[in-house]
């Protein structure tokens, strides 16, 4: 009787260990799934503040354009030969009609990239959301399997 009693706690060690064992590699499997979406998101930030920077630039230009051909001296042009281009470009327009439609053209791209800057920064907040979700689900699963652990420890 001593020896089925022995057997049966040698069994009952032996799959609380395999429980264990089994619970440590989900413990790293979610850690390395919460590893990996943190890269992801990092990776997505980056992208989307150089695409914000870049937007900002054309922005940028192209209301320093548009200030030139109204006429207005803008002091924060990057350099000498961007202001003679310009002023070469509104040299060769021949009419006010032209000057007009010039400015349009140019109203509109800064209007188109101002819809494409929110539009990017609307898809960056949804990714943030997104990504902050997920690695808040894989941390709580972690969480989970631990305090898993140590209940099963206990018993």
């Amino acid at each position: 009787m001593s020896e089925d009693l022995t057997q049966q706690w040698l069994t009952e060690i032996k799959s609380l260990k395999q429980q264990i064992a089994q619970l440590q590699a989900e413990r790293i499997a979610t850690w390395e799934s919460a590893e990996k979406w943190r890269k992801l998101y990092n990776t997505e930030a980056e992208q989307r503040r150089t695409d914000s920077q870049l937007f900002q630039q054309t922005i940028a230009s192209l209301k320093a354009e548009i200030q030139k051909l109204q006429g207005i001296e803008d002091a924060t042009l990057p350099d000498n030969e961007t202001v003679t281009a310009i002023q070469q470009e509104v040299a060769q327009l021949s009419s006010l009609e032209e000057l007009k439609t010039k400015l349009t053209a140019a109203m509109k791209e800064r209007d188109r990239l101002l819809q494409a800057l929110k539009t990017e920064q609307d898809n960056h907040s949804q990714t943030c959301k997104s990504l902050t979700t997920a690695l808040g689900d894989a941390i709580d699963g972690l969480k989970r399997q631990q305090g898993a652990v140590k209940e099963g420890g206990r018993e």
